[in-house]
């Protein structure tokens, strides 16, 4: 019996015009896809939902049973989005015996297209900065992650921005802020956040809800930074800060308000290990 992990992730900066090319810095976390794999005569496929349609074309030629659950789910009704496709497609094709690389085009013909970053980020961990398929890896920091209270379905917030003929300047400004993210990454925080609340403004794409504005805000009052990670109008806020007070600081002051922080540790590449029976 095998069983594959194969981590989520959070996106940081460069949302939206990672699409077109443009650079964007995303970080696995330890909320993914988990896959065991035990022997059988046929191809056998279990998923939580019964969508097998980002991990069938990776399992549609061997022979196995595939059980895929949640890695480290949260405890809330409406599960946040870490890019668990991604994470499911990555570990079937490590199920399969194929190279986890394959998920990318896998993922991307299943899906009508997107820009890989979320299957990049899964196959390699850490945090990494990705541009057009090509990765560097970076030295991580982690976020305070913040529940916004509300899913969000993002293919229809992507339409709408692939539907937005003038976003040259936007894609300029994008580059320019994950070009800065390492020298300061707060302020760069702090100014995606900015961008991409005039992006929907021009979209009409409701990215910044009243829940992550007031994340935003209870962000700044302690020295830090606060966005939407992703599509933005829902899911979660990602949170950076100077020290480790200032973030102490903010996490009390969210559970005093009633928002759920939830917890999440830098994960590593996608991998397989061998596991009893009863595992």
């Amino acid at each position: 019996m095998t069983t594959v992990f194969a981590p989520g992730k959070l996106m940081i900066v460069g949302e939206y015009a990672v699409l077109d090319g443009a650079p964007a810095i995303a970080v696995a976390v330890d909320r993914g896809v988990r896959c065991s794999v035990d022997p059988a005569d046929s191809v056998q496929i279990e998923t939580p939902t019964g969508d097998d349609r980002f991990v069938r074309p990776a399992l549609q030629h061997t022979s196995a049973a595939y059980r895929f659950s949640d890695w480290n789910p949260t405890a809330l009704d409406d599960k946040p989005g870490f890019g668990g496709s991604a994470a499911a497609c990555v570990a079937a094709c490590i199920a399969a015996g194929r190279p986890a690389t394959d998920a990318i085009d896998i993922h991307r013909r299943v899906q009508g297209g997107g820009s890989g970053v979320d299957v990049a980020v899964s196959i390699h961990g850490g945090m990494i900065r990705f541009e057009a398929g090509h990765i560097t890896a970076l030295e991580p920091v982690i976020p305070v992650v913040v529940w916004s209270g509300q899913s969000a379905q993002t293919q229809p917030l992507v339409d709408r921005y692939l539907a937005w003929a003038s976003r040259d300047d936007f894609i300029k400004a994008s580059r320019e802020i994950v070009d800065g993210f390492v020298d300061d990454p707060i302020a760069m925080l702090n100014e995606n956040g900015h961008l991409l609340m005039h992006m929907g403004t021009e979209t009409g794409i409701p990215y910044m809800t009243p829940s992550l504005a007031g994340i935003g805000g209870l962000a700044r009052r302690f020295g830090g930074a606060a966005k939407p990670s992703g599509a933005g109008a829902g899911d979660c806020a990602v949170a950076l800060f100077p020290d480790p007070d200032a973030r102490s600081a903010f996490e009390a002051a969210c559970a005093e308000r009633g928002r759920t922080v939830i917890p999440v540790t830098i994960a590593g590449p996608a991998h397989a290990t061998p596991s009893s029976p009863s595992g």
